[in-house]
């Protein structure tokens, strides 16, 4: 399914379901995200994190950890698809 990114607001793009609130943390909530978005929220924070502060798209949108990511990403073209690394402090 395309769209518009809940998160970037670029359109065109294919959508993923984001569960606002981890499913583990018993989210139901969903924001329709692009997959670089979507990678990138995950490689970047822990469940924890998502759950305990990260839970909106506005929350998301106004941390400092992805909104550098998010203004790099609305200048490239709907079909590209970056290559997402994760955090170095995800990966402990």
């Amino acid at each position: 399914m395309k769209g518009i990114c809940e998160l970037c607001g670029r359109d065109d793009v294919v959508l993923t379901a984001h569960h606002l609130t981890p499913k583990e943390y018993g989210g139901t909530e969903t924001a329709k995200l692009c997959l670089p978005c979507h990678k990138q929220i995950h490689a970047l924070y822990t469940n924890e994190e998502l759950a305990s502060r990260l839970y909106t798209i506005e929350r998301l949108q106004h941390d400092e950890r992805i909104a550098s990511f998010i203004r790099w990403i609305r200048k490239q073209p709907a079909d590209r698809l970056p290559k997402i690394k994760k955090a170095k402090r995800q990966k402990r």
